[in-house]
């Protein structure tokens, strides 16, 4: 039987103590450059903003609160196709429908949790009528979960409210959709 043997490697082309290192470690060089760079921006302009009263620009594409649609004769567009259901990924949409005396289909209920809702915009991408958008409406709260879940009405009120900007907005991302 045989032994095995090992050899020792040993790095010669490497020194173990580095002068140049110990140096700049003593004479805290890092700190010096980092108090450079901060007196650099001391005497620039802020760019802070007072929230309530400056506001940042928000992007046409911005996904926020959600609205129904109506169409230019004040009828619903909503056909209760109830892809939008079923593309939500957090189940947040919830339709029930039934069928009108002219043989069209409407929602009897529309509801969204907001709660739940992850804002990915799959609603609205799904949606083959434009019914369902979401604004770029972000300031509204909720004190309670039950003020976060919005109802047919409440959401046709949000949409006849700001159709306006919706239509403003819906134009502007036409070119990129």
């Amino acid at each position: 039987m045989s032994t095995p043997t090992t050899t020792a490697v040993t790095k010669t082309d490497e020194p173990a103590f580095s002068l140049k290192d110990f140096l700049s470690s003593f004479m805290l060089a890092e700190f010096f450059k980092g108090l450079v760079l901060t007196g650099k921006y001391t005497f620039r302009g802020k760019i802070t903003l007072e929230y309530p009263e400056e506001k940042t620009p928000l992007s046409p594409r911005f996904r926020g609160l959600h609205a129904l649609r109506r169409y230019e004769n004040g009828e619903e567009r909503c056909i209760a196709c109830k892809l939008c259901e079923a593309v939500c990924p957090a189940m947040a949409i919830t339709i029930e429908s039934a069928e009108r005396g002219d043989g069209t289909r409407r929602t009897t209920r529309y509801d969204i949790d907001l709660s739940k809702c992850i804002f990915c915009g799959f609603c609205e991408e799904s949606c083959p009528v434009d019914s369902i958008v979401e604004t770029n409406i972000l300031e509204y709260h909720g004190e309670s979960r039950g003020d976060l879940y919005f109802t047919k009405d409440m959401l046709l009120a949000v949409g006849d409210r700001y159709e306006s900007q919706i239509a403003a907005n819906r134009a502007a991302d036409a070119k990129y959709r």
